[in-house]
């Protein structure tokens, strides 16, 4: 990999997410050698995919350049690299342009999607979790309603315009509500000579209420929005198969679609010689401690959506969103230096900071701890939260000026096939 072996400690971070990130900024200007592993040279802003999916946003908007990130500190190392296995007993990493040695390794690697071992809904169903993913869904969506336009067949038409999304958290909300303002504001301007008042959105939700992990209020408001925009919302409905045509349910409820969302679970990222059972908990997540260090280790850590760190407030594990991944990266920095010095680590505290969601132009729900509040101030919350936390100047001037623009004008620029995506139905 061509990095020079200096008297520092070498640390070892794989992923380039929130956490990963978070902690780099931490160690970097230490007396540290710090290298970053990730298969892409970005770092992306993962909230605001949904906008890229729905033409919102365009993808250089919600990612910014890693080494940009960290351009300002010496010791820092980049490489664009698959990690393929953790040599725990030789203190490697080995990936797909060769070997490093380390000190300390932290394990950063997010989160897949977790389609709970159902074969056919991985085949032939959008998942939403990359910026090549959203740019597939992107594309699909778009070349669904120009295929609508060229059919006579009216149940293919219907299936083209029929949208089905599992998992009602806030990724499956807010796609259905930007889909919605879609059918609204955008389709009947862009297909005068289709129907697009046929155009149906679903949002499926095992359970019994959208936006579990808020409180009962905030679901209900949500349910509420969507509704109003034309969304049908399906409760205690589980999906059991989808072949690229037919979804079917566990009751006699099925749906033609050509478009099935997957937004219903992720599990931890892991990787080879950390994936043995006695690392892995359920979510296929790592078990950690309170000093995010991996059970039967002192020098190898795992912070984010790939750790899986219990409390009494979090028997399960601390959620797998933004803010938690970043206050474990900053803990953890600040206990590598002390794990050094011999000093006695720090145990990790969550501060919850709360959760909110957007359904749609004006429609928003936030949980915080002292509040709760849902409709237009709402909104105006949740943007400015996720301005702030976009990296780079550039970034939020640029979907600051993107939201004004879609709000003033009711418009989605970024609506473009930039590269046709064709599903494989066999």
């Amino acid at each position: 990999m061509n990095i020079k072996r200096t008297s520092f400690p070498r640390v070892v971070i794989v992923g380039g997410g929130f956490a990963g990130v978070a902690l780099a900024k931490k160690l970097s200007k230490q007396d540290l050698q710090v290298v970053l592993l990730d298969k892409n040279n970005y770092h992306t802003f993962q909230p605001l995919l949904y906008q890229v999916s729905t033409g919102g946003l365009e993808p250089d908007s919600i990612a910014y350049p890693i080494r940009k990130i960290l351009k300002d500190f010496p010791n820092f190392h980049f490489r664009l690299a698959n990690v393929e296995e953790i040599d725990t007993e030789k203190n490697k990493v080995i990936t797909n342009i060769g070997k490093l040695k380390f000190d300390y390794l932290v394990m950063a690697s997010g989160s897949t999607t977790n389609y709970f071992g159902n074969k056919a809904i991985e085949k032939h169903s959008m998942a939403m979790k990359t910026i090549p993913q959203s740019l597939n869904l992107r594309s699909l969506i778009l070349e669904n309603f120009e295929d609508a336009l060229l059919t006579s067949d009216l149940k293919e038409r219907h299936a083209l315009m029929n949208f089905v999304i599992v998992g009602g958290g806030p990724t499956g909300v807010e796609l259905a509500g930007a889909l919605a303002e879609i059918k609204r504001g955008i389709l009947p301007k862009d297909y005068p000579d289709l129907d697009t008042r046929r155009v149906q959105i679903h949002v499926i939700q095992s359970g019994n209420r959208i936006l579990k992990g808020m409180s009962e209020k905030a679901s209900q408001r949500a349910e509420d929005f969507l509704e109003k925009l034309g969304v049908n919302v399906w409760k205690n409905l589980r999906v059991t198969h989808y072949d690229g045509k037919t979804v079917t349910t566990n009751t006699d409820l099925v749906f033609e679609t050509a478009t099935l969302v997957w937004a219903a679970g992720v599990k931890g990222s892991t990787i080879k010689g950390l994936d043995a059972e006695h690392f892995v908990t359920k979510g296929n997540r790592l078990a950690v401690n309170e000093f995010s260090q991996i059970k039967g280790f002192q020098h190898i850590f795992a912070i984010g959506d790939i750790a899986c760190m219990t409390s009494n407030e979090h028997p399960n594990g601390l959620p797998m969103m933004a803010q938690p991944a970043i206050q474990q990266g900053e803990q953890l920095g600040n206990n590598i230096l002390k794990l050094i010095e011999k000093r006695s680590m720090t145990s990790f505290s969550y501060k919850d900071k709360g959760a909110m969601a957007t359904i749609g132009r004006n429609k928003a729900v936030v949980d915080l701890k002292r509040f709760k509040f849902q409709g237009v101030f709402a909104w105006y919350v949740w943007m400015f939260v996720h301005l702030f936390f976009l990296i780079g100047f550039r970034n939020r001037m640029v979907v600051f000026v993107n939201w004004v623009y879609n709000y003033v004008r009711f418009d989605r620029e970024a609506r473009l096939i930039i590269r046709p995506f064709k599903k494989t139905l066999k």
